[in-house]
């Protein structure tokens, strides 16, 4: 039988040891990812990483077999396409990513059994559950930490709700405002709240900002007459 010929323990720990490198850099790319709170984390970044280990290791083993190699590359592309089905975009929440990774890992480990690679498939097949195992409870202990202002990567947004009379001035006043604060607005967008005032937003350009500086901005903006309510908001983004 091939596949029980095609085990060799020098080929086995040689597999090991790529493997185990992939899942360790891969966890270390995903913490930095994951204590950010960023979509794709610690269980994603892990998962590609081992996932890619895998189908390079296992085409370096299949050298000579051009047609297997070429399908190799045919599951990898065509497991894309599954992967983005698994994924769903709901408002601001991405689900699905650690299940589309899975799936990428999961072709992995089918494609090196599918060449008679039981040893190496089995490696990948630990290594994908230890991804998604061992790493849960530090990606559930790191999503209890609250994340600074400061040092996130998001879209802020100051918005206000006036009378419609005072808009025109509420409005330059805003801008003024957040120019004063070096703040740059990227967009500003404007409806209708209630049945006499108008909801004004001012998207920046900025990433990241200093708390205590909008929280002037919004002071100020409170003080002008015609002003219901000022407030700011983020919005985290990859």
């Amino acid at each position: 039988m091939q596949a029980i010929q095609n085990i060799n323990l020098l080929s086995l720990l040689d597999t090991f040891v790529s493997v185990a490198a992939a899942f360790i850099l891969g966890s270390v790319i995903g913490l930095e990812r994951q204590i950010r709170q960023r979509t794709a984390g610690l269980r994603t970044n892990t998962l590609v990483a081992v996932g890619a280990a895998v189908f390079v290791d296992m085409a370096y083993r299949l050298d000579g077999s051009g047609g297997a190699v070429r399908v190799v590359a045919y599951v990898v592309s065509g497991i894309g396409f599954l992967g983005a089905g698994a994924i769903m975009k709901e408002g601001a929440n991405v689900t699905g990513l650690n299940t589309a990774a899975t799936l990428w890992g999961s072709a992995a480990v089918g494609a090196c059994a599918g060449a008679d690679l039981l040893g190496e498939a089995l490696i990948a097949a630990l290594f994908v559950l230890a991804s998604n195992t061992l790493l849960r409870p530090v990606v559930n202990r790191i999503n209890r930490q609250p994340i600074s202002e400061e040092a996130s990567e998001a879209t802020y947004v100051v918005r206000v709700i006036c009378s419609r009379a005072a808009r025109p001035e509420v409005l330059d006043q805003l801008l003024l405002l957040l120019e004063a604060a070096n703040y740059p607005v990227r967009d500003v967008d404007q409806h209708p709240f209630g049945p006499a005032d108008t909801e004004i937003g001012a998207t920046l350009y900025a990433t990241a900002v200093e708390p205590a500086e909008l929280d002037r901005v919004i002071e100020d903006l409170e003080a002008l007459d015609g002003v219901q309510q000022a407030f700011w908001n983020a919005t985290a983004e990859e």
